[in-house]
């Protein structure tokens, strides 16, 4: 064997186990593995979970908040401030920022992202490109998906569509989409027919960001259901995905149900960020403030495949955040008004297993025999608690070798008496 991993738990309530690896994979999960291996760790009860999966970054634009922020705080302030700053990318800086937060991420957890770099006339193909290359220094360490993202719209920006073009026949895994980026509703479904042609002539899935508003007024905020009812004529259920879809939380009950069905019916899953979408959502509220984040328990309630993610990282568009799926997801239960065993369990598995179905890796993934050797064993020795502990993560394995470690020595002073 080449790593066993001792006494780990991975349910709360019952028997600890060994989990064996060999060549990359998981080879046995048993109470007792009679094998020697090369290298074994010792869990002494710590949890073991799949490693974590970022299903929507921005690579490209992280770590811009000190260059030029956000002053006014709104989405389309974001869109003006990162385009001035995107004029003056190069491929150093991008690189640079890029590799500070994919390194964060394998050290929280992460073994899968999928990046969002934009692909405009602003900054052509410099992000994808940055990326194609980042996508082989660290591979072995963590996989990275790659979508072009057209930002700026698509015939708002003359030449994005054959840049995209290009993009995907470089090598980008995924079409991406900037639904409301458009003048009015006509040209918004003439751009999601362009992503999903686009999908078809490449064969690969769709991630858009759509809906981004505080309600559905503007009609370009409100195109879930043209969307799932594209994604069905296309024969594309499954290979959806859609950023943010804030507007959901402004509208009403029973409408913001009916469309939730329609996306679950046609397969089309929604990813939540909510460091994102509460940070620019509701600033023109000066009572009663909107969250702006899609209620994850009507996400579940609907049966849509959901996850969700950092989205970005001290920029414009969120001037927060570390790269860590534990950390977003305890601000989402708390946002969600999600709380109790049953809540936070499915919380960290939409960073899990079904954030795997949203990237399409599901019938690899988790920690089953078979499966990629892809883990993380945490301080926490309780399943229950993990998004509570905020632990640790002691090891980070990526196809069966350890790929980031920390460790931490704490202690309490003695107590003097007198």
């Amino acid at each position: 064997m080449d790593l066993i991993l001792r006494a780990a738990r991975m349910v709360d309530d019952a028997p600890l186990v060994d989990i064996a690896v060999e060549g990359g994979r998981i080879v046995e999960i048993s109470p007792r593995c009679g094998s020697a291996a090369r290298e074994e760790i010792d869990c002494a009860g710590r949890v073991v979970i799949p490693g974590l999966i970022e299903s929507h970054l921005h690579l490209d634009k992280a770590l811009l908040d000190k260059e030029k922020p956000n002053r006014d705080g709104t989405l389309a302030g974001a869109i003006e401030v990162t385009g001035e700053l995107k004029s003056q990318f190069t491929a150093g800086n991008v690189r640079h920022r890029a590799r500070q937060i994919i390194e964060k991420a394998i050290i929280n957890g992460t073994t899968m992202i999928r990046a969002h770099p934009d692909v405009d006339p602003i900054v052509g193909l410099l992000g994808v490109e940055v990326l194609l290359e980042l996508r082989e220094e660290y591979r072995g360490l963590v996989d990275l998906q790659i979508v072009a993202f057209p930002q700026e719209g698509i015939l708002k920006a003359p030449g994005t569509e054959d840049l995209l073009r290009e993009s995907l026949r470089r090598g980008a895994d995924v079409i991406g989409g900037c639904t409301y980026n458009e003048i009015d509703l006509a040209t918004c479904h003439r751009h999601v027919e362009t992503v999903f042609d686009l999908a078809e002539e490449f064969g690969v899935p769709v991630d858009m960001h759509a809906d981004f508003a505080d309600d559905a007024d503007d009609p370009r905020f409100a195109l879930a259901d043209f969307i799932a009812e594209t994604t069905d004529r296309r024969g594309m259920s499954g290979r959806v995905a859609l950023g943010h879809m804030t507007s959901l939380a402004g509208r009403d009950e029973t409408e913001r149900r009916a469309v939730l069905r329609n996306l679950a019916a046609a397969g089309v899953a929604v990813v939540p960020l909510p460091a994102t979408d509460m940070h620019l959502g509701g600033r023109g509220d000066t009572e009663n403030v909107r969250r702006a984040v899609v209620p994850v328990r009507d996400l579940w309630d609907a049966g849509v495949t959901c996850a969700y993610s950092s989205n970005n990282i001290r920029n414009a568009f969120t001037p927060y955040g570390n790269a860590d799926m534990l950390d977003i997801g305890l601000l989402l239960a708390q946002i969600g008004h999600l709380s109790g065993t049953a809540d936070l369990a499915r919380v960290l598995t939409m960073a899990t297993h079904m954030a795997a179905e949203v990237v399409g890796i599901a019938d690899g993934y988790g920690i089953l025999p078979g499966r990629a050797a892809d883990m993380v064993v945490l301080s926490s020795t309780c399943v229950a608690d993990i998004l509570l502990d905020r632990p640790d993560r002691c090891y980070v394995i990526k196809s069966g070798r350890v790929v980031a470690r920390t460790t931490r020595t704490t202690h309490i002073a003695e107590v003097l008496c007198a």
